[in-house]
């Protein structure tokens, strides 16, 4: 499934594309059904956010995207995993919930940082699916999965430049103590917008992800916070 890329008839580094893995394929129509069907509550900025995201999406998949597979990782969080999916299986999230199942073992798990918090190395982990740092590689948009531990508390943080937004499809949280997102419900962050995450004691807790805004902020972005001290 490698193409040779060839200029001046020199051999160039091998690629290969979006279009040689369907269930890759699949997984970022999922995410698009995802942003075009769920409610935007009425918010003119959260449906231009929806909107943003399915466009990315759509150019990802239009064009000859470069997927690149790097070595699949766990962290201790991932023992909630398993938990997580299945009982995503049960929420309106199934489809999206069936298409990560199908690539789970080619995920890469990571903390994104120098130094983890405290607290976080067994409670937290991220995927990332599309964006600079792959697998589907593009500066479009930025699409992953974050997975919590029961009980976690996620540190107060903020994003420069980027919009976010998450989907719960398993387990339940609050942002900033202010309501609890079940499966099937999204939060939405603007641009510099600090927020703190709480997790249920009771199950796990998995999220889906997007990132938008300008490309060269994107390709400089990784799941990292910009931490606000009181």
């Amino acid at each position: 499934m490698l193409e040779e890329d060839k200029t001046s008839g020199e051999n160039l580094e091998q690629v290969d594309h979006l279009s040689n893995y369907p269930d890759w394929g699949y997984l970022l129509r999922e995410f698009y059904e995802a942003y075009r069907f769920l409610s935007s509550g009425g918010s003119d900025k959260i449906r231009s956010h929806q909107r943003s995201v399915r466009e990315a999406i759509s150019r990802v998949s239009k064009t000859k995207t470069v997927i690149e597979f790097g070595e699949p990782a766990q962290k201790p969080v991932t023992a909630h995993l398993k938990r997580a999916l299945d009982e995503g299986r049960l929420e309106r999230t199934a489809p999206l919930i069936r298409a990560i199942e199908s690539v789970q073992g080619q995920l890469a798990w990571q903390y994104g940082y120098e130094k983890v918090p405290r607290g976080l190395s067994k409670s937290y982990a991220y995927a990332e699916l599309c964006g600079p740092n792959g697998p589907v590689l593009t500066t479009e948009v930025i699409l992953g999965l974050v997975l919590f531990a029961p009980g976690c508390v996620y540190p107060s943080h903020a994003h420069s430049g980027i919009s976010e937004s998450y989907i719960c499809l398993s387990g339940a949280v609050s942002e900033n103590h202010q309501g609890v997102y079940a499966p099937g419900s999204m939060i939405f962050n603007p641009p510099e917008h600090t927020h703190r995450i709480t997790v249920s004691k009771l199950e796990p807790a998995l999220l889906a992800y997007a990132w938008t805004g300008p490309q060269d902020k994107l390709a400089s972005q990784k799941m990292v916070f910009s931490r606000k001290r009181k």
